[in-house]
């Protein structure tokens, strides 16, 4: 792909936080819980941590966030 080209159909999911730097795990949690549902994941950290999945793998990602003890929660656009 060129560097150029726009990488499509990614959906942005809001870590709740801000987390405190002392917290430790917690994306490691959220990473790992995708990994082993074979969910591609990018992450993202400013001032808000964010996980972005590719549209297609989004309802497999919530499921395996669930599973692993995370509460997930759909916001309106």
């Amino acid at each position: 792909m060129d560097e150029r080209t726009p990488d499509r159909g990614w959906r942005a999911t809001r870590v709740n936080g801000p987390l405190d730097f002392s917290l430790t795990g917690i994306l490691v949690s959220l990473g790992a819980a995708l990994a082993d549902a074979g969910t591609s994941i990018a992450l993202s950290s400013h001032d808000a941590d964010t996980i972005l999945v590719k549209d297609e793998a989004l309802s497999r990602a919530v499921v395996a966030l669930e599973a692993a003890g995370h509460r997930v929660r759909e916001e309106p656009p």
